[in-house]
């Protein structure tokens, strides 16, 4: 059914009083009889830009699908169906993605969403069993579709396109400019709106160039970490084990970090991201699978541990700090001897880290697991009643809950985690014994 809300009233529930003029733009213009290309750099608010005007396109009578969404990742793909919800719209929403589980998708998709998200290659894989139809899709969205075709989803998006016959818009988007559209998108001398700026985020962001005598730059990673008064970041490696390596460096030292890449299960990467996001761990050490399209905080600090080979993802990567006029720092770290790549300019400022430091404070908060989601009825607020009157937990031990569809995780302050399992361990939460234990 097609929500009434007017458009008012969903930013309110965002938080948002108004469109920014990208957000504005986009609305507009896919509101016209045309295609659109739209470019804006990460954290602008792409996602809400071409989701309030796709509800406006769908029909409450229609029951097949009518939008398809193509993202190149999970994390991207789940981070749209999130802001979708929180519209309130009305209208039915599914996300298909390889590592979720095959069985829950085909279920769900036995009563066709108005909106479906997912990754090429889960989507093609569906559409090859048979088991979704997408003949009724009028409006195509290829999210990050620069990315898409840097991981080499090229043969499936044009094979997914190929399936949609009765496609009226394509929108793509991109927070990189420049990029050269295959022949296989379709789009017809669209609307192109460009938001990059030609120097992104110059009055915002500071750059500084750590020099490090050891190749392996460890230590002074250590000693940069500890010289950021206790604040989180992002710490960007090139390689998976490489970040596995630095991760497990800095916990033996006495830092809480935690890694991510693509290689992790998704149970895993989920549990990264979600422990980062609630403050559980302070510093999160990735390859550019984080550079954009993950619903993680804004960061003061991005660390490049290794550099990039391309200044495309150097900027991504610093698009993680400084956004949206908030002030940040990206902090270079290089072996003396290095050459460094031709996108770093001369004249960058060198950091002297300070020969005496300390740890970071170690986090606040601890996550908590609980074997119960969405799929069995559960809610934050359900989560926050039992935790309140069961665990006796006050205003302010408990930070942040994130409800997935067969788990839940919740932020607890740790001092009172243990207490709190205690008193949890025979009480049932809305008539279930579910189990709840610190999140591994």
């Amino acid at each position: 059914m097609k929500s009434n809300q007017p458009i008012e009233q969903m930013l309110s529930g965002l938080g948002i009083t108004a469109l920014n003029p990208m957000q504005q733009a986009a609305h507009e213009a896919i509101l016209q009889d045309k295609d659109v290309f739209l470019l804006s750099p990460t954290g602008s608010g792409k996602t809400l830009g071409f989701l309030l005007p796709l509800l406006q396109l769908l029909q409450p009578e229609q029951r097949g699908v009518q939008c398809l969404i193509l993202s190149p990742s999970r994390e991207l793909a789940l981070q749209i169906e999130q802001v979708w919800k929180s519209l309130r719209t009305g209208y039915k929403v599914n996300v298909c993605y390889g590592g979720h589980s095959m069985a829950t998708e085909i279920q769900n998709l036995s009563s066709p969403p108005a909106v479906l998200i997912g990754t090429p290659g889960r989507i093609a894989d569906h559409i090859l069993r048979k088991t979704v139809r997408l003949d009724e899709v009028q409006t195509l969205v290829l999210d990050e579709f620069d990315k898409s075709l840097e991981l080499g989803f090229h043969d499936q998006m044009a094979f997914i396109i190929e399936t949609l016959k009765n496609l009226r818009k394509r929108v793509l988007v991109s927070a990189t400019s420049g990029i050269q559209l295959p022949a296989f998108t379709g789009l017809d001398e669209p609307i192109t709106l460009n938001f990059i700026p030609e120097e992104v985020g110059e009055s915002s962001l500071t750059t500084k160039i750590v020099l490090s005598d050891e190749k392996d730059k460890l230590d002074t990673l250590f000693r940069l970490v500890c010289s950021l008064n206790s604040e989180a970041a992002l710490i960007f490696c090139n390689l998976r084990e490489v970040a596995e390596r630095v991760s497990g460096f800095l916990n033996e030292q006495g830092v809480y970090a935690a890694f991510y890449h693509g290689g992790m299960e998704q149970d895993d990467r989920e549990r990264a991201l979600i422990q980062f996001r609630n403050g559980s761990v302070s510093y999160l050490v990735t390859t550019d699978l984080a550079a954009r399209g993950l619903d993680i905080p804004e960061m003061k600090h991005v660390i490049h541990y290794q550099l990039p080979p391309h200044e495309s993802e150097f900027v991504h990567r610093n698009g993680r700090t400084a956004r949206m006029h908030a002030s940040g720092t990206a902090y270079l770290l290089l072996y003396r001897e290095d050459t460094r790549p031709g996108y770093v300019p001369e004249g960058i400022e060198e950091l002297a880290l300070p020969q005496h430091y300390r740890l970071p404070e170690p986090p606040e908060f601890q996550t908590i697991y609980i074997s119960g989601g969405k799929k069995n009825k559960l809610a934050k607020g359900d989560i926050v009643g039992f935790f309140s009157q069961k665990g006796d937990l006050e205003k302010g031990d408990l930070g942040r809950i994130e409800v997935k569809d067969f788990s839940s995780f919740a932020a607890v302050k740790k001092a009172k985690v243990k207490a709190l399992l205690e008193r949890l361990k025979t009480e049932k939460m809305k008539g279930k014994k579910y189990k709840i234990e610190v999140a591994r």
